[in-house]
């Protein structure tokens, strides 16, 4: 009858020996040598601590039907204005043009956030202007949810000018989040969900382009119109309005944020467990060496001597 093998399983040895013992020492040693090299070579490895993390989101960007624009009319200074901002189109006098303004967003992923606005702007000029130099801002509100619930209220700003008078311009851009500082990992951010014009102020430095763009340039986290190609078209009728035709794509961004603690400590537990097996494997098999060739003195005491004890 054959016979063959069902079942097996290693046999335990102990080793004994008193505490203050070279035996003991060795033991001490290939402890340490054992968890926290490990912990040195993670460390310095760098990244062990993880300090700032990304992720990605599609942010909710509503336009805030808000909008400043100036057109320069000549090279010497002269320029016609117009603006959702009452106080500003006070100021402005025989400058002031009341535009005819469409603005809409689409979802074009379905998915409940707005993805791009088309922007048109047709401002009505007398025969004799034309127009060289055109800049605008529009306002919108910007929310991230998936992290920490952050809200701001930013803006897309326009500039571009030719030395040829134009009747259109046409831009086509991304409105991206810009940030000095990383997000937080949760809770509410809504520091800078304020005003980016001072609609209710009188005076005519609250609505000046130059102060707006530096206040908004002091936050740390903004947006800004990039990646735009702006086209302008030469050749106006004399009564044709000037026309503003602007494409604002709202894209899905990567932010970056401090990761909670937890987060650090799971990173960072990865990193150190992935490195401590390979010092365990080469620590066990030194003390397999040791005491199964007797480099150091011990009491070994074999499986049936353990049960008999």
């Amino acid at each position: 009858m054959a016979i063959y093998e069902v079942y097996s399983h290693p046999s335990l040895i102990r080793y004994k020996t008193s505490i203050f013992t070279k035996t003991t020492l060795f033991l001490l040693i290939v402890l340490g040598l054992t968890y926290i090299p490990p912990l040195l070579v993670a460390y310095r490895s760098h990244g062990f601590w993880l300090k700032i993390n990304t992720y990605e989101e599609q942010p909710n960007v509503r336009f805030q039907y808000q909008v400043l624009m100036i057109a320069g009319t000549s090279t010497s200074g002269d320029f016609v204005a117009w603006s959702t901002f009452e106080n500003f189109n006070n100021l402005q006098g025989d400058n002031l043009r009341v535009p005819l303004v469409t603005a809409m967003e689409e979802d074009q992923n379905q998915d409940g956030k707005m993805d791009r606005l088309n922007f048109r702007l047709e401002l009505p000029l007398q025969s004799s202007e034309q127009v060289y130099s055109v800049q605008f801002i529009l306002t919108f509100s910007y929310q991230l949810f998936r992290m920490s619930t952050f809200i701001m209220q930013s803006m897309a700003y326009v500039y571009f000018s030719s030395s040829i008078p134009g009747s259109q311009l046409t831009v086509n851009g991304d409105l991206k989040l810009h940030q000095r500082e990383p997000l937080k990992h949760r809770g509410f951010d809504t520091r800078y969900n304020v005003s980016i014009v001072n609609e209710g102020s009188p005076f005519a430095s609250a609505f000046d382009l130059a102060d707006i763009i530096a206040s908004y340039q002091d936050r740390n986290v903004t947006t800004i119109f990039t990646n735009q190609y702006p086209v302008w078209t030469a050749g106006r009728a004399a009564d044709a309005p000037f026309v503003i035709n602007a494409v604002i794509r709202y894209p899905v961004e990567i932010i970056t944020y401090r990761p909670g603690f937890w987060e650090m400590i799971k990173i960072a537990w990865i990193q150190y467990v992935s490195i401590l097996l390979i010092f365990l494997w080469i620590f066990e098999r030194i003390k397999i060496f040791v005491f199964q060739n007797h480099v150091l003195t011990a009491i070994m005491v074999p499986p049936d001597k353990q049960h008999q004890s």
